[in-house]
């Protein structure tokens, strides 16, 4: 055990960094999940229909999870150039989800016109989306050549907000048998898998780096700039921070290390808190009509979710500061947002709702209100 003392490695700027980026991130999350969801209710898009997860596929997740993890142990060399590819593929349609909202409010704005320029698979193209799509695609091949840790996180945010957007919980229930499957399943990954593997599979894995589809072409051919492209790949399945970001210096290695935040440690926090403001928009819609989370009335289980996050992100990173060892963030993070929720909706008497889930009214589009 470490001395109380370096707490305030805390208070490193690639510590702060890493709370703040993960704090707005499933903030944004949940927000960007919401819009989504009325958007879907408003053009009863069933193209692009979100998946809500059942109790099976709740205990599946897990399961599943633990199946890739040790694919990865065992065979991430054999693999990596395959994964690398479908992350390209996916972070590109990924950034595109992220972005075409700001597109759409940026031309509405100035009053642009977005004429349709081709069809691709029964769908109509604008021209700002042709264009995005190849900002897109740059954005990525600039990852691909370079591997630049921002364009990492970059890619691992949107990555995070789309998945979160199109996986949806239904109520508590369902929330409660995910999140506690994955506790227990983050515990023996970090804790224990050692014991039965001669590793840290989960640890094994994170650091792991894959090998670069880009470079390993260009080599084949004896394409000219093949120094520029990086030989291996951090996968955008974690965001990560130097530790020495601004002059800092947070202990665990040399300053070439990185702190880092597996996605899965934002992104299901984030499904949850989606669940509740989606919660709270339904609540104060049908009370008042209106919807204002900065409000002091209403019910905002939101920010009693966000502010546990915050916490539980700051417990994790102080205890793997204190005990010098990774630390499985889902220990502190799932009893930290899904604790106050349940408490205080039990308090509240709302609990049964929140635990069986509202439905909203697709019928009653006048009353889907933007935030």
């Amino acid at each position: 055990m470490e001395p109380l003392w370096k707490l305030a490695y805390l208070l490193e700027p690639a510590s702060v960094t890493l709370i703040l980026t993960a704090v707005a991130v499933t903030f944004g999350s949940a927000f960007r999940a919401l819009n989504y969801g009325k958007d879907m209710e408003r053009n009863r898009d069933l193209s692009e229909a979100s998946i809500t997860l059942d109790g099976s596929q709740a205990l599946m997740i897990p399961i599943l999870s633990s199946c890739s993890l040790l694919l990865m142990f065992y065979l991430f060399s054999s693999v990596s150039q395959l994964l690398t590819a479908f992350t390209a593929v996916a972070s590109v349609s990924s950034l595109f989800f992220c972005l075409y909202p700001y597109v759409t409010y940026i031309r509405s704005i100035f009053g642009l016109v977005d004429p349709y320029v081709s069809r691709c698979c029964s769908k109509s193209f604008t021209r700002s989306q042709g264009i995005l799509v190849l900002v897109c695609i740059g954005i990525v091949v600039a990852w691909l050549v370079s591997g630049h840790w921002v364009l990492n996180n970059l890619l691992g945010i949107s990555i995070c907000i789309a998945f979160v957007s199109h996986v949806r919980l239904p109520n508590i229930k369902i929330c409660v048998i995910l999140l506690v499957c994955l506790f227990v399943y983050d515990i023996f990954w970090v804790f224990f898998s050692e014991r039965f593997f001669g590793a840290n599979v989960m640890v094994s894995v994170a650091t792991q780096q894959a090998s670069n589809p880009v470079h390993t072409v260009a080599n084949s051919l004896s394409l000219p700039g093949l120094q520029m492209i990086t030989k291996k790949l951090e996968l955008p399945v974690k965001i990560v921070f130097p530790r020495d970001l601004l002059g800092g210096m947070v202990p665990g290695g040399n300053t070439s290390d990185f702190m880092m935040l597996g996605l899965g440690d934002m992104a299901i926090p984030s499904m949850l808190l989606a669940l509740v403001l989606s919660f709270d928009y339904q609540k104060s819609r049908d009370s008042t009509g209106t919807f204002d989370l900065f409000s002091s009335k209403g019910h905002k289980y939101f920010w009693y979710a966000l502010s546990g996050y915050a916490i539980g992100l700051v417990a994790a990173l102080a205890a793997g500061i204190l005990t010098h060892s990774p630390q499985p963030a889902l220990l502190y993070l799932v009893p930290a947002t899904l604790g106050p929720i349940i408490v205080i909706s039990w308090f509240r008497k709302e609990l049964p709702e929140l635990w069986e889930g509202t439905k909203s009214n697709l019928n009653d589009k006048s009353r889907l209100l933007e935030v």
